[in-house]
C-alpha cells in the first residue's frame, strides 16, 4: 500500500511525530513521495544497500512512524484502549455516584441541625484521578474517585456510616468494604460492576462546586492531614495533565510503560515496585523533555534516560517555577520521584535494595532492546515478554494464604499484602536478594479459597534460611493491628524451581481485577453511635419539623 501526502501527514499528526528525535531536525509540512516509501521498504528488507552513506532522512522518519504505528497496534491488541461503550459505563457510574453524594450531604446537613436555608446549597462532589483520571484505563481498570464534602461531614460517622449505609442500600452497589486503617482511609465497592476506590476529603466550606479547584487556597485553608493526603492524588493528576505538552502522546507512552511494568514484574507498589503515580511522573518527565518526539522515540528515550539515571537524584517535573530541592525527612528512598503538585512531597515508595536492582535491570534491558528499534528485525513483543521467573531463579519462597470464603479471602490477602515489605526486607537480610513476583496464583485443588505467591530467591542459598523462623517473624508483623481485620491462615515454605507446578497443573494464574489492598473492619469493633434519623430525600424544601440550631455557621459557602 502506498500513502499519499495527506495520509502521511495524518499519521504523523496522529502519533505526534513532528520532529525526528535522533537528529533533532525540525520537520514542517512533511510531504513524502511514494518513491521515498518504496525506499523505506527497501531499507527494511535490504539494509546493506545503504551501507557507506546515510539513508534519506525522510526514510528514517517513515521507519519511525512505522514503529510507532506498530506499537499502537500492540496496545489495541492487548485491549489497552477502551471502547466508547466502556467510557459511557464509567461516566454513568460517576454521575450516579455524584447524585448519591449530593443527597448524602443534604442528609447530613439535616441531621446536624444546620439552618434550613443552607440545605438549599449545601453540596459535595466526586473528583476522579488515577488511571481513569489520566485517561489510561481499560475495560478491567477500577476507578479512583475522591468524595469531597463540607466541613460538618465527618469521616468517622458521616462518611463511614451514613454514606456507607446509603451506598449499601443502592441497587447498583455491591461488595462494599471500609478500609479505615490505610494511609488514605477509603471505601471500596463495585458500582454497576465497576470497582471503585472512594477516599474522603472535607473542605472548610458548606458548598462544594462540582469541579472544585483543588489548587485554590480558599478551599485548602486549614484542612486536616487526612483530607490533604486524599486530595494529593487529584492534585497530582491535574498537575501532570497541565504540564505535559501533548496529552494524547503522554497517554500512549503511559499505556506502554504500564504494560511493560506489569509484564516484567515491576508494577506493584505494595511489593516494593512502581505504582501508577510513579510511572505517570516518569512518562510525563520524558514527554516534557522531548515535546516534539514521536511515540516510538519517547519509549526509546524513556528507557535510555532511566537506565542511566543517577539515582537517588530525584525525578522532578518542570513547572516553570524554580525551586530548590529540599530532601525528604522520611526514610531514604532508592528512587525518589517528586509529586508534581508539591515541591516538598514525594510519591510514596516501598522500594528496597532488591526491587531497586530489579527495576534498574529491567530499565537496562528495555534500553538494550529499544536502542536498535530502527533495525529491520525489531519486534515490540520482545519488550513486553513476561518475566521468566522459573528460568531465572532456582529457589522460591511460597506464601500460601487461605480463608473460609472468597469474601474473607479478599480481606485477608489485602491485609497480608500491606505487610509484605517487612517480609521482603527480612529475606534481603538473610539472603541478600529477593524478587517478589506480583502475580497471584490459586490452587484449584485446595479445599478452601486461596491465593499463592512465589518470590524468587538466589540459587544455592537454601541452607541460609529457616522457613519456620521466617514464618514466625512475618506472622508477628501480620498480627499487629489484626484484631480489626477478618483473618485467615498463612503458610510459608521454600520450594525449588522444579517443584513449581507446570502449565496445565492445578495451579493457575489468578487474574484479580481488584488486586489492591482490601480489608474491612469487623462490625463488632465499629464505634457505636447514637441512631440517626432516616435521611429524607430532597428534604431541603419540605422539612416542616426542621429545627435549626446554628444560625451563624463558622465557615462560608464556596458558591457565594
Amino acid at each position: 500500500m502506498e500513502f499519499n501526502n495527506f495520509e502521511t501527514q495524518f499519521i504523523i499528526d496522529l502519533i505526534g511525530a513532528v520532529n525526528h528525535p535522533l537528529s533533532c531536525r525540525p520537520t514542517t509540512q512533511i510531504g513524502l513521495a511514494n518513491s521515498n516509501i518504496t525506499q523505506f521498504r527497501d531499507f527494511n528488507q535490504n539494509p546493506q544497500i545503504f551501507l557507506g552513506f546515510p539513508p534519506n532522512p525522510d526514510v528514517i522518519l517513515m521507519m519511525e512512524i512505522e514503529r510507532s504505528m506498530s506499537l499502537l497496534q500492540v496496545m489495541v491488541n492487548e485491549g489497552l484502549v477502551p471502547c466508547g461503550e466502556e467510557e459511557m459505563r464509567r461516566r454513568d457510574a460517576i454521575d450516579k455516584l455524584k447524585k448519591i453524594v449530593v443527597e448524602w450531604v443534604k442528609t447530613v446537613t439535616y441531621q446536624r441541625g444546620l439552618p434550613k436555608k443552607y440545605l438549599k446549597f449545601a453540596s459535595g462532589t466526586i473528583l476522579t484521578y488515577g488511571s481513569y483520571g489520566l485517561g489510561v484505563y481499560n475495560s478491567e481498570s477500577d476507578i479512583d474517585a475522591l468524595c469531597v464534602g463540607p466541613y460538618f461531614a465527618t469521616i468517622a460517622e458521616d462518611f463511614f456510616i451514613v454514606l456507607h449505609n446509603m451506598l449499601a442500600s443502592s441497587p447498583e452497589v455491591s461488595e462494599i468494604h471500609c478500609v479505615k486503617d490505610a494511609k488514605v482511609p477509603l471505601m471500596r465497592f463495585k458500582f454497576d460492576g465497576i470497582s471503585i476506590d472512594l477516599p474522603y476529603a472535607r473542605l472548610k466550606v458548606i458548598s462544594i462546586p462540582e469541579n472544585v479547584d483543588v489548587f485554590n487556597p480558599f478551599f485548602l485553608k486549614n484542612i486536616d492531614d487526612t483530607s490533604w493526603k486524599s486530595l494529593s492524588g487529584v492534585r497530582a493528576n491535574r498537575s501532570i495533565l497541565h504540564l505535559v505538552p501533548n496529552i494524547e502522546v503522554f497517554q500512549a507512552v503511559l499505556r506502554c510503560i504500564k504494560l511493560w511494568a506489569k509484564r516484567r514484574g515491576v508494577y506493584a507498589n505494595l511489593l516494593g515496585f512502581f505504582g501508577g503515580i510513579h510511572l505517570a511522573v516518569l512518562s510525563a518527565f520524558i514527554c516534557q523533555r522531548h515535546p516534539s518526539a514521536s511515540l516510538s522515540a519517547l519509549i526509546l528515550l524513556l528507557f535510555k534516560t532511566f537506565a542511566l539515571w543517577p539515582w537517588p537524584t530525584p525525578v522532578i517535573l518542570q513547572d516553570q517555577i524554580a525551586r530548590p530541592f529540599i530532601p525528604t525527612h522520611d526514610k531514604v528512598s532508592w528512587m525518589p520521584i517528586q509529586l508534581p503538585c508539591s515541591p516538598y512531597e514525594f510519591c510514596h515508595s516501598n522500594i528496597t535494595r532488591s526491587t531497586f536492582y530489579k527495576i534498574r535491570t529491567e530499565f537496562l534491558r528495555g534500553h538494550m532492546l529499544t536502542k536498535d528499534m530502527l533495525s529491520p528485525d525489531f519486534d515490540w513483543n520482545i519488550l513486553f515478554e513476561p518475566f521468566p521467573y522459573a528460568r531465572k531463579y532456582g529457589l522460591f519462597v511460597k506464601i500460601f494464604l487461605s480463608a473460609c470464603d472468597k469474601d474473607e479471602l479478599g480481606d485477608w490477602v489485602g491485609w497480608v499484602k500491606s505487610r509484605f515489605r517487612s517480609l521482603l526486607v527480612k529475606l534481603e537480610e538473610l539472603l541478600g536478594f529477593c524478587d517478589p513476583n506480583p502475580t497471584e496464583y490459586v490452587d484449584t485443588d485446595a479445599s478452601e479459597p486461596n491465593v499463592i505467591f512465589y518470590w524468587g530467591l538466589p540459587t544455592g542459598r537454601a541452607d541460609l534460611i529457616n522457613a519456620e523462623l521466617v514464618e514466625e517473624y512475618f506472622l508477628k508483623s501480620i498480627d499487629h493491628g489484626l484484631n480489626q481485620v477478618s483473618t485467615g491462615t498463612m503458610k510459608l515454605s521454600i520450594v525449588k524451581a522444579y517443584q513449581l507446578p507446570k502449565k496445565g497443573d492445578q495451579l493457575t494464574a489468578l487474574e484479580r481485577k481488584n488486586s489492591k489492598t482490601c480489608w474491612r473492619v469487623v462490625d463488632g469493633n465499629r464505634k457505636k453511635t447514637p441512631p440517626q434519623p432516616k435521611y429524607k430525600p430532597h428534604c431541603a424544601e419540605s422539612a416542616g419539623d426542621y429545627m435549626p440550631t446554628n444560625e451563624n455557621p463558622e465557615f462560608p459557602s464556596a458558591g457565594g
